[in-house]
């Protein structure tokens, strides 16, 4: 089955800090762009951040800019999302998506921003 898994999510302080991973397999992962999306509760799903197939080019929406860090590792399958400086607006479901021709989406990790 093709299907990003996300891990990494969970619990932290306001300030704190968390790394997201979405490991893939399945299809040609260095050909895809791969981007990293959130819905919190009662809100639409919105784009957090992407990056290119070779990692060069990065794009964030404008409430994370500077506090998060999107990256890629061909050789492991795998995309990251380093969250800093972390704050309760910040709670969501994190999702990874792949995109080509075809799209495909994880199943999300849950992150809480709390004290």
């Amino acid at each position: 089955q093709v299907q990003p898994v996300e891990s990494g999510g969970g619990l932290v302080q306001p300030g704190g800090s968390l790394r997201l991973s979405c490991s893939a397999s399945g299809f040609t992962f260095s050909s895809y762009v791969m981007s990293w999306y959130r819905q919190a509760p009662g809100k639409e799903r919105e784009l957090v951040a992407a990056i290119t197939t070779t990692g060069y080019i990065t794009n964030y929406v404008d409430s994370v800019k500077g506090r998060f860090t999107i990256s890629r590792d061909n050789a492991k399958n795998t995309v990251y999302l380093q969250m800093s400086s972390l704050k309760p607006e910040d709670t969501a479901v994190y999702y990874c998506r792949a995109l080509r021709y075809v799209e495909f989406w994880g199943q999300g990790t849950q992150v809480t921003v709390s004290s």
